[in-house]
């Protein structure tokens, strides 16, 4: 679709209502689920990262206040007199190096010998989680209240001679630990910030990209123009099937299923089979190999003989499928023989005004020069000719429909100056079928209309068409002579081929075609003979019989 077609399309059809435009839409769309999950994650982070940091601080704590516990100095201290005085140094450089909060060391009465606050040595432990270390023998991670705040804690008990004398513990605050997490997060969330800004800006480029792709339109007009599509495809009369660049049916509407298959039988899609299997005699592959279109090319589906166009489908100058129309062709015959014989009615109708004008011109001009005698004898003689005519025909030619077309055809006659004789013994008394008849009309009319055309081009000899008719026998003949300068022997095979034509000019070479098409469809036949008056006798037979 090109601009010119989508402006088209935004000004006649008639547009669906759209609340919120699809480019807006995706970058809402896109927005908002980038940012949920990119939210879900920061949340999920942020507990890991605590969950993380706390677990790798306790594991610390443990580790330390485990080594603390061996050396050898802090278990014999228990038993001095004053441990406080032992301990309190051997701890504080410790503490000072491991970036711990604390390490408290006390006895089995939990009387701390080792704190950072030097005030706070003698004093009872805080807390109440020193029992499974003291009683138990326990090393572990405990999280509780202490003199300094709240903190984790690694607690491990200390061993002098195989017995428990003591518990150290190690700690961090859990506020610096909630501060260290704070910083780790804050980053955390910036970047996902920064991702989740490119993110949007990401979805209002790909939107731009994609509405551009769809030439501007919403989805609820693109569905709107879909069904519009759909439903002109299905109700079209002719036949349409798309293949893809590999061959493969794409697209086939109702009619072409109807050709395809018997109508008798549940139609069957073919869409996703090759066009070789389901139309063997396709040209579509052809089409497809030279990316050269086909028009108006004849073609047999089933029995019946289709006219066929076929033409390549392109994109960005690529050749991506290739798309077929086809449609009965007996219908369009049967339209042009419509059409011819509506033709030679008219021409039959404007020959006989034409005439009848000229009459009463002259007729007019005698009376204006007060000729009333020669008036009336002219009024005479022509009125007898015309009666001669209806007479005769009325007689010899029963059928209203064929009578009327030998009567225009005389008038014809005599316009153009070409004397038109139906000879004497004509009769066609027997009643044809009403199909048969319209195909005889068509037959009369073109041969008769070549025979007027080719008499009047005579410039010496006089202009004559002879008609004679007769249905004695089992069948019906007419035969239509002319003054014409006739046919070439060597043409007389070629001239009942559509689009041959001895006559100069486009658009000929149909009426002898038609004609014999005619004339078969009925049962018979038209020959071609040597003529009494010099040019061209055609001779058309057909069986009484209703059967062909």
């Amino acid at each position: 679709m090109n601009l010119f077609q989508h402006n088209a399309y935004e000004k006649f059809l008639l547009k669906p209502n759209v609340k919120i435009k699809l480019k807006l839409k995706m970058i809402l769309l896109i927005g908002t689920l980038i940012s949920l999950m990119f939210i879900t994650m920061g949340v999920f982070l942020h507990y890991f990262f605590s969950d993380t940091i706390e677990t790798q601080l306790g594991e610390r704590a443990l580790s330390v206040a485990t080594s603390i516990s061996h050396i050898p100095e802090l278990q014999e201290a228990f038993a001095e007199p004053d441990p406080a005085s032992v301990i309190q140094p051997l701890v504080k450089p410790i503490q000072e190096a491991t970036g711990a909060e604390f390490i408290v060391v006390g006895n089995t009465d939990e009387i701390r010998y080792a704190h950072p606050d030097l005030e706070k040595i003698g004093l009872k432990m805080i807390g109440e989680d020193n029992e499974p270390a003291l009683i138990d023998g326990e090393s572990y991670v405990s999280k509780a209240i202490g003199s300094l705040g709240y903190s984790i804690r690694g607690k491990v008990p200390v061993y002098s001679e195989n017995e428990i004398v003591g518990v150290v513990s190690v700690g961090y605050l859990i506020n610096d630990v909630q501060s260290l997490i704070h910083t780790y997060s804050r980053e955390l969330w910036f970047v996902l910030f920064l991702i989740v800004s490119f993110g949007i800006i990401g979805a209002i480029f790909i939107a731009h990209y994609i509405k551009k792709l769809l030439y501007g339109l919403e989805p609820e007009e693109i569905t709107h123009l879909l069904l519009q599509k759909e439903t002109i495809l299905q109700s079209t009369h002719e036949g349409i099937i798309a293949v893809n660049q590999e061959g493969m049916i794409t697209l086939a509407n109702h009619a072409a299923l109807k050709l395809l298959y018997d109508q008798n039988k549940a139609l069957i899609s073919p869409i996703g089979k090759p066009i070789k299997e389901v139309l063997p005699q396709s040209a579509l592959p052809q089409v497809l190999h030279t990316g050269e279109s086909h028009f108006d090319k004849q073609m047999y589906i089933g029995g019946i003989t289709v006219l066929v166009n076929r033409v390549p489908i392109f994109y960005e100058k690529k050749l991506i499928g290739a798309v077929s129309t086809f449609r009965n062709k007996t219908e369009i015959d049967q339209l042009t023989k419509e059409l011819t014989k509506t033709k030679q009615y008219a021409d039959a109708l404007r020959a006989q005004t034409h005439e009848f004008s000229n009459k009463l011109f002259t007729i007019l001009g005698l009376l204006q020069l007060n000729r009333k005698k020669e008036a009336i004898s002219f009024i005479k003689k022509e009125n007898n000719i015309q009666q001669d005519w209806i007479h005769f025909l009325l007689e010899k030619v029963p059928d209203p429909m064929i009578n009327a077309i030998l009567l225009g055809k005389l008038n014809q006659a005599m316009e153009q100056r070409v004397e038109m004789v139906i000879e004497d013994g004509s009769q066609l008394t027997y009643p044809l079928e009403e199909h048969k008849r319209d195909l005889l009309l068509t037959a009369l009319g073109n041969l008769i209309e070549n025979a007027i055309d080719s008499a009047k081009t005579n410039r010496h000899s006089p202009r004559q068409v002879n008609v004679f008719f007769t249905d004695i026998g089992d069948d019906i003949i007419f035969e239509i002579d002319d003054s014409g300068p006739g046919i070439p022997p060597d043409l007389a095979n070629e001239i009942f081929t559509k689009g041959f034509s001895t006559k100069k000019g486009a658009h000929r070479g149909f009426g002898l075609a038609l004609t014999k098409e005619a004339l078969l469809e009925a049962g018979g036949n038209i020959y071609l003979e040597e003529s009494d008056l010099g040019g061209a006798c055609f001779v058309i037979t057909i069986p009484k019989d209703s059967e062909s």
